[in-house]
C-alpha cells in the first residue's frame, strides 16, 4: 500500500481515502496494522483540529434522529461533520447491522458530512476498539466536527469520554421516579445533559424533567474544567428541529472557554496518555491467545483443575516464566 499517497488524499479530503484508511485501521491483519501505524504516524503534526463530541443515551431516546437533524443544522453553518457511530455486534456471529446510514438517510446524502458505522465486535465500552484512531484521520481530512454515537449507556461514557472533547448524554423525558435510575456517575462525566422529545404531548414533560436534571447537576461537586454555569441540562426536539442552535451555542462556548482557560489542550494530553496504557494493556493481553503462551497457559490449566497447584501459584509462575516478571 502507497502509505504517502493515502496520506495526501486524506489532508486532501478525499471521503474515499478516508473510507479506505479508517477499514485500514480496522483490520485485525497484522501488515494492516503496520501500514495503519505508519499512515497515523505521517499525519501527526497537521495542524487540524476537530471539535470532537461524544453523545451516548439508552437505547430509544432518539440517538440517530438527534445526529442526524444536529449534523443538517451544522452542515447548514459551512461545518464539515463526520459521525462515527458504533452498532453492537452479536456475541454469537459477531456481526453488526450498521444501519446508522439507513437511519440518517438525509445527512447521509449530505455534502458536508461522512457517516462511518463501526461494529464494536468484543469491545468494552460501546466503543469500536480503533475508534479513537478513526477520529484523527477524520480530523486529518479536513471535518471541523467529529460526532461519535457509543452503543448506549453503561461502560460507554468512560470510553468515550477519553476520546472527545465535550460529552453530551441524551435523554427521555421521565416521569416520577425515572430520574433515580440515571446514574450519578454518568451525570458527573457528561458536560451537557440534553432532554430529547421536547416536542407534542411530551414537551411539557421534557421541560420539567430537564428542571428536575438541572437540580440534580447544582448538587453535584463542581469540576476545574467547567465555567458557571456547567453542566448543564437543554430541551431539544430532533424531531421539530427546536434548541439545537442553543445546544450548538452552549457546546461552542464551553469549548472556547476551555481552550482560554488551558483545560482544553491539558484534557487532549490526558487522553493521550490513557490510550497509551490502554494500548499497552490490550497488547499483553492479545499475548495470551497467541503461542506459546496459549499453549503454556492450557497445559497450567490443567495443573490447577488437577489440583496440583493453586491458581493463584499458577499464575504467578506462568507470568515469570512467559512475560520475564520479577
Amino acid at each position: 500500500m502507497d502509505i504517502d499517497d493515502l496520506k495526501a488524499r486524506i489532508l486532501a479530503g478525499e471521503r474515499r481515502a478516508l473510507a479506505r484508511a479508517i477499514t485500514l485501521v480496522e483490520s485485525g491483519r497484522a501488515d494492516h496494522r503496520a501500514d495503519a501505524l505508519r499512515l497515523l504516524e505521517s499525519l501527526k503534526g497537521h495542524g487540524r483540529e476537530a471539535l470532537r463530541v461524544g453523545l451516548s443515551g439508552t437505547p430509544g431516546v432518539g440517538k440517530s434522529t438527534f445526529i442526524e437533524a444536529f449534523g443538517l443544522k451544522l452542515t447548514a453553518q459551512g461545518l464539515k461533520v463526520a459521525v462515527l457511530a458504533v452498532d453492537p455486534s452479536s456475541a454469537r456471529s459477531g456481526g453488526s447491522i450498521l444501519g446508522d446510514k439507513t437511519r440518517m438517510e438525509r445527512l447521509s446524502r449530505d455534502k458536508g458530512a461522512f457517516i462511518r458505522p463501526s461494529p464494536s465486535q468484543s469491545q468494552l465500552g460501546g466503543v469500536a476498539r480503533r475508534t479513537r484512531e478513526a477520529i484523527d484521520l477524520c480530523e486529518a481530512a479536513g471535518f471541523d466536527v467529529v460526532l461519535i454515537e457509543t452503543v448506549g449507556v453503561g461502560q460507554s461514557e468512560t470510553m468515550v469520554a477519553e476520546m472527545s472533547d465535550l460529552f453530551l448524554l441524551l435523554l427521555a423525558p421521565a416521569g416520577g421516579d425515572e430520574l433515580q435510575g440515571v446514574k450519578r456517575g454518568i451525570m458527573e462525566m457528561a458536560d451537557i445533559l440534553l432532554v430529547n422529545k421536547a416536542d407534542g404531548e411530551l414537551k411539557r414533560q421534557a421541560i420539567r424533567t430537564c428542571a428536575d436534571y438541572a437540580g440534580a447537576l447544582r448538587l453535584l461537586r463542581k469540576r476545574p474544567q467547567d465555567p458557571e454555569g456547567f453542566p448543564k441540562a437543554l430541551p431539544v426536539s430532533a424531531l421539530e428541529e427546536e434548541g439545537l442552535q442553543k445546544a450548538w451555542d452552549e457546546m461552542t462556548a464551553l469549548a472556547d472557554w476551555r481552550r482560554a482557560e488551558g483545560h482544553f489542550a491539558a484534557r487532549r494530553a490526558a487522553q493521550a496518555r490513557f490510550w497509551f496504557e490502554a494500548e499497552v494493556r490490550d497488547r499483553l493481553l492479545a499475548r495470551l491467545v497467541r503461542e506459546p503462551l496459549k499453549g503454556a497457559m492450557r497445559s497450567m490449566a490443567g495443573q490447577v483443575e488437577n489440583g496440583e497447584i493453586s491458581p493463584s501459584a499458577a499464575a504467578e509462575e506462568l507470568l515469570r516464566a512467559h512475560l520475564m516478571l520479577e
